[in-house]
């Protein structure tokens, strides 16, 4: 099920951009976020979709994006919003930035990998980062692995435990610096902002 997962958003790219563009409710977040970035700072966004509202808000906030995104449709719309700005094409897990970033975005996107793969994932993004380089991402709230269900499709979910996630943190050289277990002002999803030790 989560090879699926790609064909899903290339289906249904023009209904989940017209939804997601009137919704974000996290963008506190993302202005906490922006607090540890520099002025005119690179920042990488994994599973940026159509680029609204998250590349948005930071290309608006003055910083210069990177998207990655496995699916064409998303792209083409997130090319021709900020054309000025990097779109690749690519799943996270194989992607090879040529820069580091001074943040490193995983929004509603590390989910949709399996379990084993997101540990993995968690380093990755670690090693792109700048030292003091900032990462904000979303998980599930308990290790899982679920079918739910949008635009009346399934779709496929994963989480590791939280404990799990913290582990990763250890092992990248992360250091935790905001929390949020299930936040209901963020539409219920649990929240890490992490730094890069320098």
């Amino acid at each position: 099920m989560p090879h699926r997962v790609v064909d899903h958003y290339e289906r249904n790219a023009e209904a989940f951009d017209a939804a997601r563009r009137d919704s974000f409710a996290e963008r506190p977040w993302f202005d906490r976020f922006l607090l540890a970035l520099p002025g005119g700072g690179h920042v990488l966004d994994l599973g940026c979709g159509a680029g609204e509202p998250v590349a948005g808000h930071l290309i608006g906030a003055g910083l210069h994006v990177t998207g990655i995104d496995a699916s064409a449709a998303m792209l083409e719309r997130a090319r021709a919003r900020f054309p000025d700005h990097l779109w690749i094409q690519s799943d996270m897990r194989s992607a090879a930035p040529v820069r580091r970033f001074h943040g490193v975005v995983a929004w509603d996107s590390l989910f949709h990998l399996p379990p084993a793969h997101q540990a993995g994932m968690i380093e990755r993004m670690a090693r792109w980062l700048e030292p003091g380089g900032a990462l904000l991402f979303n998980t599930g709230s308990e290790a899982d692995e679920t079918i739910g269900e949008q635009f009346g499709e399934p779709l496929y979910h994963a989480s590791l435990t939280l404990a799990d996630y913290r582990a990763c943190f250890d092992r990248a050289g992360l250091i935790e610096t905001a929390f949020a277990l299930s936040d209901p002002l963020a539409g219920g999803r649990t929240i890490w902002l992490a730094r890069k030790g320098s």
